[in-house]
This record gives C-alpha cells, structure tokens and sequence, in this order.
C-alpha cells in the first residue's frame, strides 16, 4: 500500500487531495486510478485508509474509508547531529536514520569536517536531505516525517542542549578504554516519550577542544561498542541499539 504525506491545507475533514510531486508518481509511476486505495497520512491525526475519488491534472482526491491505529515511531524522540562529510555519507545517516526511528537531523560544522557548505550550498543541500527523510519515512511506514534542521556550529548546539533531557556524544575514546560504560547503561535513564540530543564527529572525530566544551556543557560521552566506527556507521549504531533496548528487549 503506497504511503503519502499530505499537508494539514491538503484536508478538509474526511476528504483530501494530494498534490506536487506526490501526484505525478500515483498517477505515472504508480498508474493508479479511481476505487485504488492508499495511505495518507495526516500531519496530527496519522495514517487513513483512503480511496481515489477523482484524478485530475495537477492533483488526485480522495475520500478516507477509516483511520488506522499505527505504532511505529520509536519511544523517545533522537535528534541526530551529524557532522557534515565527505560525498554522500550525510544522505546515508538521514535514509538509515530515518528508517531507523530519528525524529530529526541537525548537520554540524565541525572542527575537522572535510566539507564546507556555503549559504547558498547549504540550502540546497537541506532541500535534498528532506526530501530523502520524507521518501524514507514512507518506505519505512513512518507517521512522522523527520526534520532536517540547518547547519549548526559547536556554539549552537551547547545553546539548544537545554531543550533536550539527554545529551550525548559519540567519543572513539570510549571504544579504547574496556572500563568505559556500556552504551546500555547510559540508555537505562531514558524514559518514553523524553527527547535525546546526539551528536557524532567527522572522519577525523572531534577535536581536544570540542571534546572539552561538550563535556563541560553537560554532553556525556557514549561508547559504541569496541571498534572504531565510521562517521555514517555510527549514528545507526546508535539507533539500533536504541531500538532493541526500548522496543525489543
């Protein structure tokens, strides 16, 4: 069953239409027409069951035939900061991410980041990193989309900590030392529906001083497991074991 999100403007009760690029891949790629259902899914009420009632150029209507009852958003709410990377390894950690349960993704500037975004690269960029977030929360059946934050700096982040309960940073020390505490330990704290704030170093890891300043703001510092893992493999590592601590165990 094709998944689409459709914006609160989009609905009127129980009936909606779906339009923009959404439109085109009901109608041309998926070649779908009156009586064929789909999901639709509401910004605050979630996914409905909805029937085509009317295909038309530039959008399709629909009618809802009921509302579903879906769990599938993880229990705390993880925002995601990911250094910004060489090639596409920032796309990688939002369509895994996304798939595993991230509520938002927050790009940073690090110390030792290869890439540099201009402004006007910038918004480019977080255009595409969207629009990979909305095409993996519905292949993954999400009700949520994540969002895709702008490009923070170190300052930043220590200004937004205080929205969150817990904050975290990934630190390939910990993975060095066998005395560090087990990620699972620091998951044991969290509770449903609590926010969760954490960040993870470029190819190079984070520098002495971000390290320092983290740390001296409140960010605890985690260890994913004993290898030394890449910038795209760590925050999925993150997010499994998020995943199996809260929604399987």
């Amino acid at each position: 069953m094709q998944r689409y999100f459709v914006d609160q403007e989009c609905w009127n009760n129980d009936t909606l239409y779906v339009s923009g690029e959404d439109t085109h891949h009901i109608v041309r790629v998926m070649r779908m027409r009156e009586g064929d259902n789909l999901v639709a899914i509401h910004p605050e009420k979630g996914p409905a069951l909805c029937e085509i009632t009317k295909v038309a150029q530039d959008d399709v209507h629909c009618i809802v035939v009921k509302w579903m009852e879906e769990d599938r958003e993880l229990p705390v709410h993880v925002t995601i900061v990911a250094s910004l990377g060489k090639g596409d390894k920032l796309e990688q950690i939002v369509q895994k991410g996304t798939e595993l349960g991230a509520s938002a993704f927050i790009p940073y500037q690090a110390a030792r980041s290869v890439a540099k975004w201009d402004n006007k690269k910038a918004v480019k960029k977080i255009e595409r990193l969207q629009k990979i977030s909305k095409e993996a929360s519905e292949q993954s059946e999400r009700t949520v989309v994540p969002e895709v934050q702008s490009v923070h700096s170190l300052q930043q982040l220590l200004e937004i900590k205080t929205h969150y309960d817990h904050c975290f940073f990934g630190y390939a020390d910990e993975a060095r030392h066998q005395k560090s505490e087990l990620l699972s330990e620091a998951f044991k704290p969290l509770k449903r529906g609590e926010t969760v704030l954490v960040a993870f170093g470029p190819e190079g890891g984070f520098s002495e001083s971000e390290v320092e300043k983290l740390s001296n703001e409140g960010f605890k510092s985690i260890r994913l497991g004993p290898r030394i893992l890449r910038m795209e493999t760590a925050p999925l590592y993150f997010l499994s074991s998020l995943s199996y601590m809260l929604e399987e165990f």
